[in-house]
């Protein structure tokens, strides 16, 4: 017998808190806007990603990205901005077997290009990414991953006269104080 009020109570209170819980949704959906709801996507979005391609020949990188943002325009993806970095030189030493005498010298060019794409819906980004690797060009390499500020930082080249400037009006207000 005192299971079964136990059992009663406990229903009771469950339903109470039932109702509290629900009353308060209904207000909460009572000021919210209907259009707001109707707004969201049905299908999640990524964040901006970040599509990086490198590689040693430049009209090959070139194409690649020309390929990679005509891919993205016919699949109705959003190409929010596309960039090139400054290249990178590599200087290779190759010495003989053994010992530390030169044998041949090697300079490389490493070249970068960016992609930026926003507001893409989840079942696209594997899709344009399995057709990227099918059309990936021998000697360049491609990175997906999420755009970060920094990223975008590395494109702006600074400006040395600008820096010498700041540095020698520091300088100055140093020896007035």
């Amino acid at each position: 017998m005192a299971v079964f009020i136990l059992r009663k109570v406990l229903k009771s209170q469950l339903a109470n808190q039932m109702m509290t819980v629900s009353r308060y949704s209904q207000f909460a959906d009572l000021y919210t806007p209907d259009y707001l709801e109707l707004m969201k996507p049905k299908i999640p979005l990524y964040p901006t990603i970040n599509i990086q391609v490198k590689g040693y020949n430049f009209p090959v990188l070139e194409q690649f990205q020309k390929l990679v943002h005509q891919l993205a325009e016919n699949m109705d993806i959003d190409v929010e901005n596309s960039y090139a970095l400054p290249g990178k030189s590599l200087k290779i030493k190759k010495y003989k077997l053994g010992s530390s005498v030169l044998d041949a010298e090697y300079k490389l060019e490493i070249y970068e290009r960016n992609i930026q794409i926003s507001h893409m819906s989840t079942p696209k980004l594997p899709i344009l990414i399995r057709m990227m690797e099918a059309a990936l060009p021998e000697g360049v390499t491609m990175t997906v991953d999420e755009w970060t500020f920094e990223k975008d930082e590395l494109r702006y080249v600074p400006d040395k006269e600008l820096m010498d400037l700041k540095v020698e009006l520091e300088g100055m207000q140093r020896k007035k104080s």
